[in-house]
């Protein structure tokens, strides 16, 4: 079969012809229609990313075909029994096993849900890991409810995208970041109640003239500019952090979480009570995902390249054919 594989880091992967996978006890093989990249992809592809062996088959989102049915994946493996945090054993889809981005992968029977009837195999194969993570991030963790004002950072990526969709879907009042006035531009065309260009010096007062203040914030940046986040918090807000792509957070005032009874969460990924919740989700809401672009299989390393530039706005998809 065809499979995007990467051989060494800081070489972009390419189209091998590589053995079909075998089920093991509990598994099935998958066909695979599309998959999608994460920023996890990328870390990886640079070599930044715990774990790597090659030659490596990524891909962590997949939507396809088994027994004649479309299905999604969800990429969690070995979560574990307890629902609030994953076991030391957990890991996920495409490291160190074969992802998404093969003609077949095989996973636990488990791990294969019906895709939602809405969409079409490259809407689906967008949702796994980032539609798992915003889900985990905003309800479990967060507990967001209808009437609240949620502020989410980096608008454009996947997870930002969709915590921002699911967010407006349950009645939030939905505020953005980024770093292009475009992408808020879009965020504001699908119905962001405002949004603050954070390479703009005032972004912080702006936002806080616009909203007064935000219940919750989802942000996967960390870095300098996450002691701004929490000042942008109401008194007992909730700020949930699921990445940190701007490195360590150099400095937090005590006082500012303490005194007004600031609370900070992690989150990753989700357990498969919270996907099939997210799958149900999605169905009941008729969210469809955001899909920035769609590449042939051939062309993955140009998709990979547009995801690390980072130009894109929503899930950038892969198509997985034979032909």
């Amino acid at each position: 079969m065809k499979a995007l594989v990467l051989i060494a880091a800081d070489t972009p992967p390419t189209i091998q012809e590589i053995p079909d996978p075998v089920a093991r006890d509990g598994e099935v093989v998958v066909d695979i229609a599309a998959g999608a990249l994460n920023h996890r992809d990328v870390w990886i592809m640079k070599g930044k990313y715990p774990g790597i062996r090659y030659p490596a088959v990524l891909g962590s989102d997949g939507a396809g075909w088994l027994d004649g049915k479309p299905v999604l994946l969800n990429p969690s493996l070995q979560w574990g029994d307890n629902p609030a945090a994953q076991s030391k054993d957990y890991h996920i889809l495409g490291l160190p096993t074969q992802g998404t981005f093969a003609t077949r992968v095989a996973v636990p029977r488990a791990n294969v849900l019906e895709a939602p009837a809405h969409l079409s195999m490259e809407q689906a194969a967008a949702i796994p890991l980032a539609g798992l993570t915003a889900y985990r991030a905003l309800f479990s963790r967060a507990e967001l409810r209808a009437g609240e004002r949620v502020l989410i950072s980096g608008i454009g990526g996947g997870v930002a995208l969709f915590a921002f969709q699911f967010a407006l879907a349950v009645g939030a009042e939905v505020y953005v970041t980024s770093g292009s006035d475009e992408k808020i531009g879009k965020a504001m065309e699908m119905g962001a109640k405002g949004g603050a260009n954070y390479r703009k010096e005032e972004w912080v007062r702006q936002l806080k003239t616009e909203a007064g203040g935000f219940e919750v914030v989802i942000d996967s940046a960390a870095g300098p500019g996450f002691p701004d986040l929490i000042s942008l918090l109401q008194p007992a807000g909730r700020i949930v952090l699921y990445g940190g792509t701007q490195g360590a957070i150099p400095s937090l005032n005590p006082q500012q979480i303490f005194w007004r009874q600031i609370n900070i969460m992690g989150s990753t990924m989700g357990h498969a009570d919270e996907f099939a919740d997210m799958i149900a989700f999605i169905d009941q809401h008729r969210i469809v995902p955001v899909v920035d672009a769609v590449f042939p299989l051939s062309e993955g390393p140009a998709a990979f390249d547009r995801m690390a530039k980072g130009l894109q706005f929503g899930k950038i998809v892969l198509q997985i054919d034979e032909s």
